[in-house]
């Protein structure tokens, strides 16, 4: 059940430039139940409260913020994603609507250094904030899926706050979820959408890897997941696809990311199939929950990565993961990523590689240009609302043009949004490691 009290009095003419400083506004305390399971415990989710007062928005002023893990193992993807925004910003002048909107942007930390990776306190703590300060008109993030489901609703009930995501692929964000009905339609308490993403969803990326598998001429799969949305999320729907195309599933297995090591997980899965190993193994997780382990363990028991061959999402595609394990460990692995390789961009997204190479080094984390363009929607958004004659300080209206964007010529391509927010863009890019770097080695829809 959902218990929703609306509470905040959003009175969208009083943040027009035009017109003098509101009063701030107080938002009384909301607490929301969800019923879906969480990576923690129990059966339900509950949306924390929005404590903080309404901050005045000053006049001319508009604020963008991304909320995205700048501490931990994820820094290595989530630097380029910010690093990307912050360029396509300042190609903008950091102006809006003819110079008449001065455009200021903070990247967030959702991280803690106790957890090493994102907090679900701290996004929670984020996502209240930015809730709070009526100057923010664009949300950005988050990176992983199981905070965006926490912030989704808070943001929601404000505006709705519109929220862009460079890489959260959990499908149930946005897509009805047949095994949890009715719980996307809770992470949305106005009844409106306000989340979107660049990205493909995990139903695509986990039936593409599958068939890719299945490519590499493997007939029997091992599979793992960190028990976390996102992992669990692919690793189901990879499953899925590997049964319907004929795979064998031998084994689909939870891990636990603060074990020491996985010797014995990976010497149970060595005998696995009929007393031997599997021909892959595939692993549905982040970097951060100890994923180079798990990779170091799997090389030391059953050999290296073309006698068994290992296969993860994007999660895994990120140097430090690499550096981490080692390059001789590393050497061989799959992993796949949304889009194409970033050598083969439309000529937008090529000049985008271009000019930040020469402002930042060479890029070689493809999540960087779903950085870039997760800030070119939202820009493409405040000027739409601008060019119809509406107010960019109004979140409703900001909100609204992002779900209007179609045919976008992008850093991404030609693409638009459907009415659940999901990306029309369905490539996937396989990448493999080859000498300490990820290479990209084929393209599939």
């Amino acid at each position: 059940m959902i218990g929703l009290i609306i509470l905040a009095l959003w009175i969208g003419s009083s943040l027009r430039p035009s017109a003098p400083p509101p009063v701030a506004a107080t938002l009384v305390p909301v607490v929301t139940e969800i019923p879906v399971a969480t990576e923690a415990a129990g059966n339900s989710i509950i949306i924390p409260t929005i404590p903080l007062p309404l901050q005045p928005i000053g006049i001319g002023n508009l604020k963008i913020v991304s909320s995205l893990p700048m501490t931990g193992s994820s820094l290595t993807q989530t630097q380029t994603i910010v690093n990307a925004m912050q360029l396509r910003l300042e190609q903008a002048g950091s102006k809006a609507c003819g110079g008449k909107y001065t455009i200021e942007y903070e990247a967030w930390d959702d991280a803690s250094a106790e957890l090493g990776k994102w907090d679900p306190a701290v996004e929670t703590e984020n996502a209240n904030k930015a809730a709070a300060d009526a100057s923010i008109i664009a949300y950005l993030g988050t990176f992983n899926s199981g905070a965006a489901r926490l912030s989704i609703p808070i943001l929601n009930q404000v505006g709705p706050l519109t929220m862009i995501s460079p890489a959260n692929t959990n499908p149930g964000l946005t897509k009805a979820d047949k095994d949890l009905p009715g719980v996307t339609d809770a992470y949305y308490p106005t009844g409106t959408r306000s989340y979107s993403r660049v990205v493909a969803a995990d139903d695509v990326q986990g039936s593409v890897a599958a068939n890719f598998v299945k490519s590499l001429g493997a007939t029997t799969v091992y599979i793992l997941d960190d028990q976390e949305l996102y992992g669990k999320g692919v690793a189901d729907n990879f499953e899925a696809t590997a049964i319907e195309i004929g795979l064998t599933v031998v084994g689909h297995e939870g891990i636990d990311p603060k074990a020491a090591d996985y010797k014995a997980l990976m010497t149970m899965i060595s005998t696995s199939n009929a007393g031997g190993p599997p021909d892959a193994i595939y692993v549905g997780m982040v970097v951060d929950n100890n994923a180079s382990q798990l990779l170091k363990d799997k090389v030391t028991i059953m050999g290296d990565n073309e006698s068994v061959k290992y296969i993860g999402p994007d999660g895994i595609q990120t140097q430090f993961f690499i550096d981490e394990a080692g390059a001789d460990v590393a050497e061989g692995v799959y992993a796949t990523v949304t889009g194409v390789g970033l050598d083969k961009l439309p000529p937008a997204g090529l000049q985008f590689v271009k000019d930040y190479t020469a402002k930042f080094g060479a890029l070689t984390e493809p999540y960087a240009v779903y950085g870039y363009e997760t800030m070119n929607v939202a820009l493409k958004a405040i000027e739409d609302v601008c060019a119809a004659g509406g107010d960019p300080t109004d979140r409703a209206a900001v909100n609204k043009a992002v779900f209007a964007i179609k045919n976008f010529d992008g850093a991404l391509g030609t693409w638009s949004f459907d009415a659940n927010g999901d990306t029309s863009l369905t490539d996937m890019t396989f990448y493999q490691v080859q000498r300490g770097f990820y290479t990209a080695v084929g393209t599939f829809k």
